[in-house]
Order: structure tokens, then sequence, then C-alpha cells
């Protein structure tokens, strides 16, 4: 699969891995569809790289607007080859605090809904539309990859609900690309490591100073074009499919 005229769809592609995703695929001539929140930056971003992108404000965990938004991106660029399920939150807390509170339910159940349940429901809606692609040469219809963690095998601690949304997201890889291979759709997850996000720029400088020495190599924080370059080489790479790639710099988180 080319960059060039490759319609992507990211979700989560206002900001951070996913708005470094959308500029791939935007400065390398393909077209992209930036779902996130109303209140995001999507629009401008949108603005900025022009024509070729188009923001379509969604929220992933409500199914009936990803119905529609999918719909609305298919009818305005034709087709859609690429998705990248960035959409995500980190929601934290000990399963018992200190003063003896529990993990609050709702807390665990809102990391699951977002970066599990409302990626599957993306990815089902998208896949049927890809399915309908005219198939290359090889038979290819799509590409999904779903943005994990390396929180999916080294959560920390106050990661239960986080370490659980991406660690389906890596189990359900291989499951996804048998179950859409009769349809020419390849599956691949990318696990990136301590990536300078917005939220990670909020940190004081000695946890990112820590987060970055704790890499082997190099010694920096990753940064979103990192990912995008993994994206783009499993774009390129038809014979990458049902596997998880780690993108870290060999870091292995510790307890805290």
């Amino acid at each position: 699969m080319r960059v060039d005229n490759a319609v992507g769809v990211v979700t989560g592609g206002a900001s951070g891995i996913g708005e470094g995703i959308v500029r791939m695929l935007a400065e390398g001539g393909g077209r992209a569809a930036i779902l996130d929140l109303p209140t995001s930056r999507g629009a401008a971003l949108a603005e900025e790289l022009g024509s070729a992108v188009e923001f379509f404000p969604v929220d992933v965990t409500v199914p009936e607007q990803v119905a529609t938004t999918v719909d609305a991106v298919a009818r305005r660029f034709g087709r859609i080859d690429v998705l990248v399920n960035s959409a995500g939150i980190s929601p934290a807390a000990r399963v018992v605090a200190r003063d003896g509170t529990l993990f609050p339910l709702d807390v665990f159940r809102s990391g699951i809904e977002v970066n599990l349940v409302a990626a599957f429901d993306v990815l089902r809606t998208v896949a049927g539309v890809m399915s309908r692609n005219a198939p290359s040469e090889e038979g290819e219809r799509g590409l999904v990859v779903n943005i994990g963690s390396i929180a999916a095998f080294e959560g920390q601690v106050g990661q239960a609900s986080y370490s659980a949304s991406k660690g389906g997201l890596v189990a359900m890889t291989l499951p996804l690309a048998r179950d859409l291979a009769s349809h020419g759709i390849r599956v691949m997850a990318v696990c990136p490591g301590t990536i300078d996000t917005p939220m990670v720029q909020q940190a004081s400088q000695q946890i990112r100073d820590y987060l970055r020495d704790a890499n082997v190599f190099p010694k920096r924080l990753g940064r979103a074009d990192d990912i995008a370059a993994v994206v783009r080489n499993c774009m390129e790479t038809t014979y990458l499919n049902g596997e998880v790639i780690r993108v870290d710099a060999a870091v292995r988180m510790a307890p805290r």
C-alpha cells in the first residue's frame, strides 16, 4: 500500500501520536480524516494541512456517532485504505489506595470503553467500508493499525485499567488478522514507549528526565514521527500482518 493517494482514518488524530500520523499521510501525498472530539484542535490542524485533510468531530464511545462519521468519511473521500486507532485515555488509580479507597469501577470501565471497545467499534465499521474496496494485485483492500502501549506488557502501579485495555488490543491482533484475511485486510499493532506527547510535556522536568534516562538507547523521549514512520512501514510492507511492534528504545518499565 502506497502512502501516495491512500485515504487514512486516524482516531485521536488532533494531537500527539495521532497528529503525527495525520501529518505523515498528508506530507506523503495521502489524504486523512481526523476523528476526534469536537473540543479538540482537529479543525485547526485540518485547516493547516489543507484540502487533503478533513476533521470529523466524533465521540468514538458512541456507536451511532461512529457509524455516521465513518459513512461521512467514505462519502467524502470515496474509500478508506488505512485505519489508525490512536484515540485513548490513561485513567490511573491503585486497586486499594493507601487510605483504603478502592479503584473506582467507573474509572476502570472508562479506560476499557475508550481504549478497547471503542477501538473495536471503529475498526469493525471501517472494515465494512474497506471490504468494498477494489483489491490490489495481491488482493489487499485495507490495513488497520491499533496503537497499543508497552503498558500492555509492563504496566506500572496504577495502570490496571490502561494495561488491560492496551493488552486487549495486543491480544486481538492475530485473531483480527485471521478474521479479516478473507477480505484482504491486514491488522497490526504498534506499542509505543515513552513518547513526548502533550501529556508527557506537562510533566515536571524531573519526571521527563527519568523517562528519558530509562530508555536503553537512544537516550531521548520518543517522538510522534517515530511512530508515524513505523505506521508508514506497515502500509508499505504488505508482508507485515498479525504482528505487534514495540517502538520503545528497548525500555522495560519498572513497577513505578
